[in-house]
C-alpha cells in the first residue's frame, strides 16, 4: 500500500495578459501587474499592483499611512483615511456604471437602528 503525502492540483491554464509580470507572481488562479510604489514626502507609501483573477481586474493597494501619535489627532487622522477610500471607490465606480452593483443590500452595514 502507497501513501500519497501531496495533493495533485488539477487547474486549467490561463494565459497570460500583456501587463502581467508573467513570473512567480503569477499564481494559479491570478495574474499580477508590477508593483508600482508611491512614497509622498508625508512618510507614508502606497503599493499599487493591477491583478486579474478570474475574469475580473482588480487594483490591490496597500497602504501605510502615518498617524499623530496623539490618539485625538490620529483618530481623526484615521476617519479621514476611511472616508477618503469610500470616496475613491465611489470615484472608479463612476467611471465604469456597474461594476460595483449586483452584491445586493448587507444588512449589517445597509440598515440603519432608530434611536
Amino acid at each position: 500500500m502507497s501513501t500519497r503525502t501531496m495533493a495533485r492540483i488539477q487547474r486549467q491554464p490561463i494565459d497570460h495578459t500583456t501587463w502581467c509580470n508573467r513570473d512567480h507572481t503569477c499564481g494559479l488562479a491570478e495574474h499580477r501587474g508590477r508593483q508600482i510604489t508611491i512614497g509622498p514626502d508625508t512618510g507614508g507609501r502606497a503599493v499599487v499592483t493591477r491583478v486579474r483573477a478570474g475574469d475580473r481586474d482588480y487594483a490591490e493597494i496597500t497602504m501605510r499611512v502615518p498617524l499623530s501619535s496623539g490618539e485625538t489627532l490620529a483618530g481623526a487622522q484615521f476617519n479621514t483615511v476611511l472616508h477618503q477610500l469610500r470616496a475613491l471607490f465611489a470615484a472608479v465606480a463612476a467611471l465604469r456604471p456597474g461594476a460595483l452593483t449586483g452584491r445586493g443590500q448587507r444588512r449589517a452595514i445597509d440598515t440603519r437602528r432608530a434611536a
